[in-house]
């Protein structure tokens, strides 16, 4: 068949009586794929299956596909078929984009190269199904396996080289797409301590790049055994200059492997405090109650010392102080404090709250409070200012004076 007797074929059944039916029941099948999917996402979180909306995903042009090609069976014994078989190609080239696009999403949500990436790809296939659909795809092989090259003792055409490369991406792209389910399912184990599923959501996804990795390139024609030399290029490099890399990676498995440090801490390092949110391969984020993030290296968690406020035990400890006159009859004031400080929502009330007379100062008696809670990722500042305004509206009532400073100025 030459190039342009598919277009023609095409341009010609868009005119037949047939063709209303066709597309009748193409847009009956677009519709009950649409439906399924509609149906499906109430039962079903999102993914790379169903995506963020109906359409979004990678099964809704898939039963669509599915739909249209079991039509197309079925009618083909009563009519001649045109317009399904322009949809066959672009139902495809869609199915393939959503997929491509999803997998990639998922794998890597805030990466514009990778959506970049997924763009250009999304060209390519487009590009592809338009070629397959004028025939200009069989001539385009034949002149990439004309191209040629002699590397060392061997010829590579361009064809082989595009073919090693189609089929090491699509090996990559079903590591990831298998890596990021299983991620997926072992962060929803609730029942699991959170550092617990992290690493081992790590480790999974490492092994699986390697062995991705290692079908990719036995796929695109390069042989195993020449990644010896290039391991031992490798070994060198962590040696000279990738050393701190290395350390940073094995320092993040130490950490959620002994859970010195977990997601939900309250720690201080190098100055900087705040609650670790997460804790990758190489490093960790540490928040502070202000908003600002900090990306402190896993090596850095280990090596230096790290204040954890929250390591054995999520209670802390916080005191405020206050001065009341002298005179005042505190064996009747300090139940009173106690219990208002009690009455704050945040503060624990085991351990209890206490009252300790702690200065003689020299405008009154100094009180310190002492109260706990335990959630300090909810900052300090508020509960603080909330038991201070307990302990005042308690001195209000009771009649207590808060003495002022008083300087007596005696001239000469």
């Amino acid at each position: 068949m030459h190039a342009g007797e598919t277009l023609t074929q095409i341009w010609a059944a868009l005119f037949r009586p047939s063709a209303l039916a066709e597309l009748a029941v193409l847009v009956a099948c677009v519709l009950l794929a649409w439906g399924l999917v509609r149906l499906l996402r109430r039962r079903t979180p999102s993914g790379v299956w169903l995506g963020k909306r109906a359409i979004d995903g990678a099964l809704f042009p898939l039963l669509a596909l599915l739909l249209v090609v079991v039509a197309r069976m079925a009618l083909a014994k009563v009519m001649p078929i045109g317009l399904l078989r322009l949809a066959v190609p672009i139902l495809a080239s869609l199915a393939i984009i959503r997929t491509l696009a999803r997998v990639l999403s998922e794998a890597f949500p805030q990466s514009a190269a990778v959506r970049a990436f997924a763009r250009t790809l999304s060209w390519l296939v487009w590009l592809g199904m338009v070629l397959w659909i004028t025939d200009l795809l069989p001539m385009l092989i034949d002149s990439m396996e004309e191209v040629k090259w002699r590397i060392g003792g061997s010829t590579i055409s361009l064809l082989a080289i595009l073919q090693g490369a189609l089929t090491a991406l699509v090996a990559l792209l079903s590591v990831l797409w298998l890596s990021t389910l299983i991620e997926a399912r072992l962060m929803r184990a609730s029942r699991v301590n959170l550092s617990v599923r992290k690493i081992a959501a790590n480790a999974t996804r490492a092994l699986l790049m390697v062995v991705g990795t290692l079908v990719a390139l036995s796929a695109a024609g390069i042989p195993l055994t020449a990644l010896s030399v290039l391991g031992g290029a490798i070994g060198v490099g962590i040696g000279l200059g990738l050393q701190k890399l290395a350390a940073n990676y094995v320092s993040g498995f130490v950490i959620l492997a002994e859970r010195s440090l977990r997601i939900g801490d309250t720690v201080k390092v190098d100055g900087f405090e705040g609650r670790i949110t997460d804790i990758t391969t190489r490093y960790t984020v540490v928040r502070a109650l202000n908003g600002r993030e900090s990306l402190v290296p896993n090596e850095m968690m280990i090596t230096q010392r790290v204040e954890n406020a929250t390591l054995a035990d999520p209670r802390v400890a916080l005191s405020t102080t206050v001065q009341v006159a002298y005179g005042t009859d505190l064996d009747r004031l300090l139940p009173k404090l106690t219990e208002a400080v009690h009455a704050v929502p945040r503060v624990l009330a085991d351990p209890p709250s206490g009252v300790l007379l702690s200065n003689f100062a020299a405008d009154g008696l100094e009180l310190t409070i002492v109260f706990w809670i335990g959630d300090i990722e909810n900052g300090t500042g508020g509960v603080r200012s909330d038991v201070n305004l307990a302990v005042l509206r308690c001195l209000n009532g009771q009649g207590v004076e808060i003495p002022y400073p008083q300087r007596v100025v005696r001239q000469a």
